[in-house]
């Protein structure tokens, strides 16, 4: 399925969620305050995003003439897409990975790890680079904004739900809500499946992004060949320090997990990846 129709679907079933979570409570009153409240915790991680992820990270910026071959490739990527250069940061760290944030492309950021510049080849890097512009260019920040948004106003009912019912309430608020034991379980269910659809809206944006890299690059075999090194290297050399609620916005996941915990990944399997860029560049190869 195309990426686009994909999170356009998923972001609809989070409104549609949302809206017949509300109707349930017996009104729009509570579903609006939630929305409201969900869109001005999320604007702030939007408008700030790239702030508060290079102070977590201790990322400082970097110089051309400290890294010209970062510089080099980043300039040509973005003379190519038609967008500023973005500015370039460095995360003082060994595990191989890296990320793009900020609200649009002209204010936009690559943040990169130590350990990335050390262990890709140039073509490996300008794969990995790629994707990150691919990132900015698809508006993935914003589109995670807005399921942030969605998501935690499904969150926010579920949870006013569950105090109103410990708490209690009048009869009529009572007879408005229906069955107790039916609230109570949307108020549990609902959060997780909303959870379950904005990492998928993630995973979906993951390889839109590898997409956009693998044809901006010159070849997809660039960042195939990137994402099964920074795999392999990752597992060894995991981040230090690195933050669940950040995750989404590296190439590869930089936690670790067992099988339950990549349910509720924010990134799609490698192989995956790796296959879809391979196939790309199968296609490419047969015009």
């Amino acid at each position: 399925m195309n990426n686009i129709l994909k999170t356009t679907l998923l972001l609809a079933s989070l409104t549609i969620l949302l809206m017949a979570f509300g109707q349930l409570l017996g009104g729009t009153q509570g579903m609006t305050t939630a929305f409201i409240i969900a869109c001005l915790i999320n604007l702030g991680a939007y408008w700030f995003s790239d702030r508060l992820v290079l102070s977590m990270y201790r990322a400082v910026p970097i110089s051309e003439m400290e890294y010209p071959e970062v510089f080099a490739i980043v300039k040509e990527l973005a003379a190519e897409s038609k967008i500023p250069m973005p500015r370039i940061y460095l995360i003082p760290s060994a595990s191989p990975n890296a990320f793009a944030t900020g609200r649009n492309p002209n204010n936009a950021v690559i943040g990169v790890t130590q350990g990335l510049l050390e262990l890709l080849k140039r073509e490996e890097l300008k794969g990995v680079l790629a994707h990150e512009l691919g990132h900015v260019l698809n508006r993935d920040i914003l589109i995670s904004s807005i399921a942030a948004t969605l998501a935690g106003a499904i969150s926010f009912l579920a949870s006013t739900v569950r105090w109103g019912l410990m708490l209690g309430g009048s009869r009529r608020q009572e007879e408005e809500r229906g069955n107790p034991f039916v609230l109570l379980m949307m108020s549990l269910l609902l959060p997780i499946a909303a959870t379950l659809i904005q990492l998928a809206v993630s995973r979906s944006r993951e390889y839109g992004a590898d997409e956009s890299g693998g044809r901006l690059c010159g070849s997809p075999l660039y960042l195939a060949s990137a994402l099964r090194k920074l795999d392999h290297e990752i597992k060894q050399v995991p981040m230090r320090d690195s933050e669940p609620v950040t995750a989404h916005l590296f190439i590869l996941n930089p936690l670790r997990g067992d099988a339950f915990a990549r349910l509720f990944s924010t990134h799609p399997p490698i192989e995956e990846r790796i296959a879809r860029l391979e196939k790309m560049a199968r296609q490419k190869s047969e015009i």
